[in-house]
């Protein structure tokens, strides 16, 4: 486990794990819903990778396996790849399906941060 303030690239998470670090978390969260044989998924991974690193400390970054964890897709009504969730307090704000560009990532980022109180700094040394 890492502290808050030391994470800076995408956390893998499981369905045993989802409510406690996604539905529970302290910050916002960005969840990238991929499997491993979609191509659309691998070509928007370095944007994925970018965001955790870009806000580090601002949200949390969480990769899900929809082949390995199909009951989160399906308690989300995931029904395409990649799909990027945006939620705070385990509500879904926003949502991206498909390849897009980084910016349009960036700019669902910058809205959520926008829509949600900032953390307090004691947040950051909590483990995730």
């Amino acid at each position: 486990m890492a502290k808050i303030r030391d994470v800076r690239s995408p956390i893998p998470v499981t369905s045993r794990e989802w409510d406690e670090k996604v539905v529970r978390a302290p910050l916002p969260v960005v969840v990238d819903f991929w499997a491993e044989w979609c191509a659309p998924c691998h070509m928007i991974a370095p944007h994925i990778a970018r965001l955790a690193e870009e806000y580090s400390g601002r949200l949390l970054v969480f990769k899900l396996d929809v082949d390995a964890h199909p009951d989160i897709a399906m308690r989300y009504g995931i029904q395409s790849i990649p799909t990027v969730l945006f939620m705070y307090k385990g509500d879904v704000r926003d949502m991206v399906i498909g390849a897009v560009p980084y910016q349009v990532l960036k700019q669902r980022v910058e809205h959520l941060l926008a829509e949600v109180p900032q953390a307090p700094p004691e947040v950051l040394e909590l483990e995730v």
